[in-house]
């Protein structure tokens, strides 16, 4: 993440992974979730916050998670019901509880296919927020195939030439096992910058970026600016302007709402914006198309050679997607995971509410 999200060193607890993964079950279980889906939960939220994506962790996510279940908006014990399917292909309803307790499912159930089919796809829809969306294509990953997934869902992001918000930020995730380095994922908006990236430069009081947001009338502002009220801008898809190729993030937002929503049978938000989030979720196994140990040869020598590329002025490397997560794993691993002192604060109060044992912090 950009310097500007990370937690200043003042406001910084850093709480051990296991310490706080347990909390996050408790909290999850206390609002009636079962102890499998509790840790899956759990599990995908902490891959977010071990591997430095705080805008995804339970800085940002969690309080929303437990003020939605409290609300009523989110069922806890929402079931996995496979609605259509074929030997390669299903179609689920999730059930109205969170995505990030049904997509793991949805692609453990894609993974399955494509073992025995060369690839598997999965549609879900009526599901809650699905997170880090690279969490599930990196399940496909870790059983030597190619993970996909993709999200729709949410009213946020103007199109190229909107005033109005029309999309969700829709993000995509394709990852790749490789034989020694680290493994590939892409995992991005096809919005300029993620939502929850906003909500943590609010909490931390720092400025977007130029280009990141336009005004209430559509107009891109392009300087520096302090998050204005809810109501007074959208969100810009990937490019900001059509200059910077605005329609190429635009377009991309709305393959992600055919694969996710109409695909599905379900609705997309721009007609129903409480229709929650949609996934699509594909598995591709590499030993159907070729010999998977030249597969990750293959990879590690096109990543190497990625890595190995001169820098250009100012810059020490070139890196290629899921390296840096995967050596801010290892820190967090051995040092904790920093959490805002804000965000302990919140943690203790909403333990005290549950009646259940408090976070203990290193």
């Amino acid at each position: 993440m950009l310097e500007r999200f990370h937690v200043p060193a003042a406001d910084e607890v850093r709480v051990p992974d296991q310490a706080l993964r347990a909390t996050v079950e408790n909290i999850f279980m206390a609002l009636g979730i079962a102890a499998d889906d509790a840790r899956q939960g759990a599990d995908v939220l902490l891959y977010a916050d071990l591997r430095g994506v705080e805008s995804h962790g339970v800085s940002n996510m969690l309080r929303v998670y437990v003020n939605q279940y409290r609300e009523g908006k989110l069922n806890p014990r929402g079931e996995f019901t496979v609605l259509q399917e074929r030997p390669s292909t299903a179609a689920v309803d999730g059930g109205g509880t969170l995505g990030i307790i049904q997509g793991p499912k949805a692609m453990r159930l894609a993974i399955e296919k494509a073992r025995q089919t060369g690839a598997g796809i999965v549609t879900l829809r009526n599901v809650g927020h699905t997170g880090a969306v690279g969490y599930h294509a990196m399940l496909a990953a870790d059983q030597d195939m190619i993970g996909v997934s993709l999200t729709a869902g949410g009213v946020l992001v103007a199109p190229t030439f909107g005033a109005a918000p029309r999309l969700g930020t829709n993000p995509i995730a394709v990852a790749a096992p490789t034989g020694t380095k680290p493994r590939f994922l892409y995992d991005a908006a096809t919005s300029v910058v993620a939502a929850n990236k906003l909500v943590l430069a609010d909490r931390l009081n720092v400025p977007l970026h130029g280009g990141w947001i336009a005004g209430w009338n559509g107009a891109p502002i392009m300087e520096d600016a302090y998050l204005p009220p809810r109501d007074q801008y959208v969100m810009l898809p990937l490019g900001s302007t059509r200059e910077m190729s605005s329609h190429k993030g635009y377009g991309l937002a709305l393959v992600n709402e055919i694969l996710c929503s109409v695909l599905g049978s379900a609705v997309p938000a721009m007609l129903d914006p409480d229709s929650g989030s949609k996934q699509f979720l594909a598995a591709y196994d590499i030993s159907a198309f070729g010999d998977v140990d030249r597969f990750k040869a293959s990879m590690d020598e096109m990543l190497e050679t990625l890595l190995q590329t001169p820098t250009a002025p100012g810059h020490e490397r070139v890196i290629y997607p899921g390296i840096a997560e995967e050596e801010e794993l290892s820190r967090r691993l051995r040092d904790g995971i920093p959490l805002h002192r804000e965000v302990i604060d919140w943690f203790t109060q909403v333990c005290d509410e549950l009646g259940i044992p408090p976070l203990e912090v290193a």
